[in-house]
């Protein structure tokens, strides 16, 4: 249940800062809202939220809406990058093997074509999905253009746009960039940067062990730590040099 309402305080206090005309404060809370719906999403995708697997499409869908994105669709191309990780084939992780400029300049093509891969790749039943999810996002971004007022409705659908535009450099680039094909990633440590980021640079751990639910994913690096695992020598951050520098990349991973 906590899970399900990650994101909830987030939305609602976006809106009514929107609402107030506090721009700058609904878009903090407007990223935060995008960052637990990628939590929330991420955990559906791998059927981890410990719930009826309908249940759980279901809540992909109701994300689909609110970050006005198919859900399926990135669930497809993701269950694709775990299969193949950073390998040719790999579409989503292509943009980890760009610089970081790059990685946020081609943010826009990075999700459309993430959504033509994910179309290609998927069977019947995602392919129904992805059709109803991109129909209920196309009708609910033109009732917003169309429709008079609105406005803290219209600066949600902008934040959440930039977002997905910004997918490819947050949610691939950070957790990739210097990995080989192969390789599960980089990881973070820091009580502090952890619980900001919501547990979300785990991604190491994630990669070795999808089933895990993010909230358990702590207590899987303890125990990774604990087996004197070198994951953690691939930080996403870094207190001292900012975004990890692509040395720290070269450090082998086991």
């Amino acid at each position: 249940m906590w899970e399900l309402v990650l994101g909830l305080p987030w939305l609602l206090l976006s809106l009514w800062c929107y609402h107030k005309q506090w721009w700058l404060a609904g878009l903090v809370c407007s990223f935060y809202l995008f960052l637990t719906g990628l939590r929330q999403s991420h955990n559906a995708q791998h059927y981890a939220l410990g719930l009826p697997r309908w249940v759980q499409d279901c809540v992909l869908f109701g994300l689909s809406v609110l970050m006005l994105a198919s859900m399926h669709a990135v669930q497809t191309t993701h269950l694709h990058h775990h299969r193949h990780c950073l390998e040719e084939e790999d579409g989503e992780g292509a943009t980890a093997k760009l610089s970081w400029w790059r990685a946020v300049l081609t943010g826009p093509l990075f999700i459309t074509g993430l959504h033509f891969s994910a179309w290609r790749l998927a069977g019947r039943s995602k392919r129904c999905w992805i059709a109803v999810e991109l129909g209920a996002v196309t009708l609910i971004v033109t009732a917003l253009i169309c429709s008079a007022g609105w406005n803290a409705l219209r600066w949600h659908a902008a934040a959440m746009l930039a977002g997905e535009c910004l997918t490819g450099f947050f949610a691939v680039w950070t957790v990739h960039h210097g990995c080989g094909p192969g390789e599960p990633g980089r990881t973070q440590r820091g009580r502090w940067i952890n619980l900001v980021s919501y547990s979300m640079f785990f991604h190491a751990e994630h990669h070795l062990f999808p089933a895990v639910p993010t909230a358990h994913l702590p207590e899987l690096a303890r125990r990774l730590d604990a087996a004197e695992s070198k994951v953690s020598r691939r930080p996403v951050l870094s207190l001292k040099y900012g975004l990890s520098n692509q040395k720290q990349g070269e450090v082998a991973t086991t």
